[in-house]
């Protein structure tokens, strides 16, 4: 009988033991995204955009060319001090290029040519020859 209850106390369940390797893993893989600084972010896409998005994913060139089009895309309000002054009211921190072309178009009125810096002059050109057809309707 001795021997039944030894046996019973050393029987280990595979079980538990492939769920506590499991769990270690995740948490040192959620350690090491931290480190690089990722985030998850689910996004409701078309299928086939998925699918793409998915495939792009897998090749180590494809998130630096998915950065450069979103730094394109997306403007930072706070790069910019005249778009900061049009956005006081907006509580996030970017805008797409058509948003930001219509703010300074709707509020031409507050903005400060003389104190403009050449990256915003620029930018401000940039988005008319886009959105405004080589025009600024103020």
């Amino acid at each position: 009988m001795m021997k039944q209850e030894k046996t019973r106390a050393l029987h280990v369940d595979p079980v538990a033991i492939r769920r506590e390797q499991m769990r270690r893993a995740k948490r040192r893989q959620r350690e090491r995204e931290k480190q690089r600084d990722l985030v998850l972010y689910q996004l409701r896409l078309p299928r086939q955009l998925a699918g793409k998005l998915k495939a792009g994913n897998r090749h180590a060139d494809f998130s630096a060319a998915l950065q450069g089009f979103i730094d394109y895309q997306v403007i930072c309000i706070d790069d910019y001090e005249n778009l900061k002054l049009l956005a006081w009211n907006r509580s996030g921190r970017y805008l797409t290029r058509p948003e930001a072309f219509q703010l300074y178009e709707r509020n031409w009125r507050f903005i400060d040519m003389n104190g403009m810096s050449a990256e915003e002059s620029e930018l401000i050109g940039k988005l008319t020859r886009e959105y405004g057809n080589g025009v600024i309707n103020a």
